[in-house]
């Protein structure tokens, strides 16, 4: 009993951490900066991380754009392999996101991300870069990619969300206030039961435990209602804006790095019996999307769901450098 016991607190012990409203507390693998400006008259800071190349420079800059639970942080394999293959790699949090500024009262659109993330780069001196995008962030770097095209060298959409129209496939569109309600409840075992299910394809490695215990943290952290508020903004974001239809008009080098086991969908849960049994297939949607973007290529990690980053990264960043290498 006593074994037991101990195995439980010690299951518990990764997610009982709490953090501040912009994750302070929780260690980034790399030096975080922050780039302050003004949005929509408030003072607002976009922290990042700026990582120089580990190797021979090759002169290129990747910028990795996170998804909705995830952090720059999440990126951690994924920078060190591009500064490994010579890159430097620059990971921002977005406004909303982990360390970055939560405000009180902000419209989200991805036009919006997007040109706060191109007067970021600009900052810092990035004209063009290779842009890789995941789940929500592969929304946010299709949207960046149609708005200034000459400043993607190449985009590549790891799982990105946003491939299929969810409101016109019959899920209820669901109110801010109700996305809020839903946001304040969340816990560090909703979390993993959420992303076991949908991400990982019913599996859980130890090291997954890192990201429920920096979401959960911050959800639970003194800024909590402020968190659950921007996250509630950014669902409705996500669930009434999507880039399906504009596809056709990319006119960057694009690659798709799809786990085809994916079955992401947001408001899947809500959504009729009928209407949910059409959702999230990415096994079928890379290979629809693949065919609407001019010149695109579709590269699929068989058995593996919506983070093949996290999941495999050998194999998914073997896959990344051979795409970014063509």
């Amino acid at each position: 009993m006593r074994i037991l016991l101990t195995a439980a607190l010690l299951a518990g012990s990764a997610s009982a951490a709490t953090y501040g409203p912009q994750l302070e507390g929780f260690s980034y693998p790399h030096p975080l900066q922050k780039y302050s400006f003004t949005s929509q008259g408030v003072k607002l800071e976009m922290a990042y991380m700026d990582v120089a190349p580990t190797a021979t420079a090759n002169g290129k800059t990747a910028v990795l754009l996170h998804g909705k639970n995830f952090c720059g942080a999440t990126w951690e394999q994924t920078i060190t392999a591009l500064a490994k293959a010579g890159y430097r790699v620059v990971a921002p949090d977005q406004v909303g996101f982990c360390a970055s500024s939560k405000p009180e009262h902000y419209q989200y659109t991805f036009q919006q991300l997007a040109a706060n993330t191109d007067a970021l780069l600009k900052s810092i001196g990035v004209k063009q870069a290779v842009l890789v995008g995941h789940s929500t962030g592969g929304m946010l770097a299709t949207r960046y990619a149609l708005m200034y095209p000459d400043a993607v060298a190449r985009l590549v959409l790891v799982n990105p969300i946003g491939l299929e129209d969810w409101k016109a496939m019959g899920v209820p569109a669901p109110s801010v206030d109700q996305w809020y309600a839903r946001e304040q409840k969340l816990s560090a075992d909703s979390v993993r039961a959420y992303e076991k299910a949908t991400y990982y394809v019913g599996k859980w490695k130890p090291e997954y435990e890192k990201w429920v215990d920096m979401l959960a943290g911050l959800n639970a952290g003194p800024g909590h209602k402020l968190v659950a508020w921007n996250s509630a903004l950014i669902y409705d974001m996500i669930f009434t804006q999507p880039v399906v239809y504009e596809f056709p008009l990319l006119k960057v080098p694009t690659s798709l790095l799809i786990g085809d086991a994916d079955n992401t969908a947001i408001g899947k849960d809500v959504a009729p019996p009928e209407v949910k049994a059409k959702l999230g297939h990415y096994d079928v949607l890379g290979k629809e999307t693949v065919k609407k973007i001019p010149n695109a290529r579709l590269v699929e990690f068989k058995g593996m769901g919506h983070a093949p980053q996290m999941e495999d990264p050998a194999a998914f960043h073997r896959a990344l450098l051979e795409e970014l290498n063509r």
